[in-house]
């Protein structure tokens, strides 16, 4: 696995990749990627962040995997690359961007168009075993997207973390309050939408903040 990232986080992540974590972590993926259909393919492992600079976040959406079926995964969490059905809670995703914003539901699941104005799209783990989803948790790649976090909560002010579900909110639990606006509801699947995702209202929420902080509203 060659890392190669985009230059504004290369910066802030350098330090891991010296880590010995990471070295175990590179290793592992390489021989998964020699042996296994591994997803998203290796030019898309770090695409979150080759589409929004750290300099350019200001809406963070957490993720847990990368979808595991053919042609979806791209790099960015909840989408899915032009002219693959929608998930479901991708599907969710949009009905509540309707309900909130009156945005009626795109054809496409492609949200690269987020990621362009500044809403990183982070899973926690980068890469996985076609059709075995979680297959490549605990290698070390939350160590390392935490640490991504950790510096964009440290280093930023009045950034919008928007933590759908138990895992997200955990992963997220140490950012500052005072500094950053937490959007917190349950997750879009269809196992856990209608505990409390439907009418959250993250959208309108972030946009508001956004404004309230100078900073230009998302066109979700």
């Amino acid at each position: 696995m060659d890392v190669k990232i985009e230059e504004s986080w290369k910066q802030r992540l350098t330090p891991e990749f010296e880590k010995p974590y990471f070295a175990d972590l590179v290793q592992f993926v390489k021989d998964e990627y020699a042996c296994q259909t591994i997803y998203p393919k290796g030019s898309l492992i770090f695409n979150a962040f080759a589409k929004t600079p750290f300099d350019e976040v200001k809406v963070v959406i957490l993720g847990q995997d990368p979808y595991h079926e053919p042609q979806q995964a791209h790099g960015l969490c909840f989408s899915v690359n032009d002219g693959i059905m929608l998930p479901p809670s991708l599907q969710n995703i949009y009905k509540e961007l309707q309900d909130d914003l009156g945005i009626l539901p795109p054809a496409s699941g492609n949200l690269e168009r987020w990621a362009q104005q500044g809403v990183l799209l982070l899973n926690a783990t980068l890469t996985v075993r076609a059709h075995q989803a979680g297959s490549h948790q605990n290698r070390g790649w939350e160590q390392f997207t935490d640490a991504a976090i950790h510096a964009l909560a440290a280093e930023k002010e009045r950034l919008v973390f928007i933590l759908w579900g138990s895992y997200a909110q955990r992963k997220g639990a140490f950012i500052d309050e005072s500094k950053h606006l937490i959007i917190k509801s349950a997750h879009p699947s269809p196992l856990s939408v209608y505990r409390g995702f439907f009418g959250s209202k993250p959208f309108s929420r972030a946009n508001e903040y956004l404004v309230r902080q100078a900073k230009a509203p998302v066109q979700w």
